[in-house]
């Protein structure tokens, strides 16, 4: 479609919304309508007129609608549904490039661990450290490799464990205003780290035993550092790309949507730390099990943080079409 044809088929509808903003009691509900329309046919005209001033315009009556929306919504005690329901999955379906990369790095970084381990002796102990490696072997020896899971009783473990989850999350984020380099290097870190970490135990011959025990918890765990990686891949980049908007609002539309990623990720980090302190411990338990616990685990991410997400921006459209 030419932009003229374009103006020509929405501009009534962008006049009646400037004539809406104007008024001064404002219904909440028919605000989130018109901030979906406006969002649809700004991503249209981004896509199709890039630097036009359309999608200026475009900008700035979003803005105000958005503006609008958050002076006269009223809070509701549903709040937390609609975040992880709706909100969330938004905000996740246009984070798919940031995802993407965040993954490439961490498993480019992982592969990058698993070859500097084979090559080079050192190099395990070098990224996990000589008192975890020498306790491990001492481990293997008492004939329980995984022995480390069971020094602190659960409720300690779970907690800590927890929260440094979550500590390493905001790292992941916060990183990214150093222009996403920042992110990088944590998700870097993290790759090279569990893939000498892997590489210690194939040398050991307990490669399939020590991950049918590991990814129990670590399935959440490190797909929720991945994805805390993109979020600040999204913070960063609103600084590097900030497209139409001024670099000083794009960068306050990524922090916050960056933000709202990891407080999304609490509840998973909480389940990893939960079953981190409370099932890991039980090395011996049946491989059946342990199966079962992380293909459940990583249906459940790649539902809702993928699939999910694509599902709820189809719905919005079509409802709104």
């Amino acid at each position: 479609m030419q932009e003229v044809a374009f103006l020509k088929q929405n501009t009534e509808k962008w006049k009646q919304i400037e004539a809406i903003l104007s008024g001064k009691n404002i219904n909440p509900d028919t605000l989130a309508e018109l901030f979906i329309q406006l969002t649809d046919d700004l991503s249209f005209a981004k896509t199709f007129y890039p630097g036009s001033k359309t999608v200026l315009y475009l900008n700035s009556l979003a803005a105000k609608v958005h503006q609008a929306v958050y002076r006269n919504k009223k809070e509701k005690k549903s709040r937390l549904i609609t975040f992880w329901k709706f909100e969330l999955p938004a905000i996740l379906k246009d984070c798919r490039r940031e995802m993407f990369y965040s993954l490439i790095i961490f498993i480019l970084s992982l592969f990058i661990g698993i070859v500097s381990s084979a090559n080079d002796k050192t190099f395990v102990r070098l990224i996990l450290g000589d008192t975890y490696v020498n306790m491990t072997l001492e481990n293997i020896d008492k004939g329980d490799p995984l022995a480390v899971y069971k020094k602190v009783n659960e409720i300690d473990m779970f907690f800590g464990i927890t929260f440094n989850n979550i500590r390493v999350a905001l790292y992941a984020f916060t990183a990214g205003v150093l222009f996403s380099f920042g992110t990088g290097l944590l998700l870097f870190y993290n790759g090279v780290m569990l893939g000498a970490f892997h590489y210690f135990f194939f040398q050991k011959g307990m490669l399939i035993s020590s991950m049918l025990t590991i990814w129990i918890h670590g399935t959440l765990e490190i797909s929720a550092i991945i994805i805390a990686g993109c979020a600040g891949l999204v913070m960063g980049n609103s600084i590097l790309f900030p497209g139409s908007y001024t670099r000083r609002r794009s960068f306050m539309n990524g922090a916050k949507n960056g933000l709202k990623i990891v407080i999304g990720l609490i509840p998973v980090f909480i389940l990893a730390g939960f079953l981190e302190g409370f099932v890991t411990r039980h090395t011996g338990m049946p491989a059946f099990v342990s199966l079962c616990i992380i293909i459940s685990s990583l249906i459940f991410i790649i539902w809702y943080f993928i699939i999910y997400p694509l599902n709820v921006k189809k719905e919005a459209v079509h409802a709104n079409s």
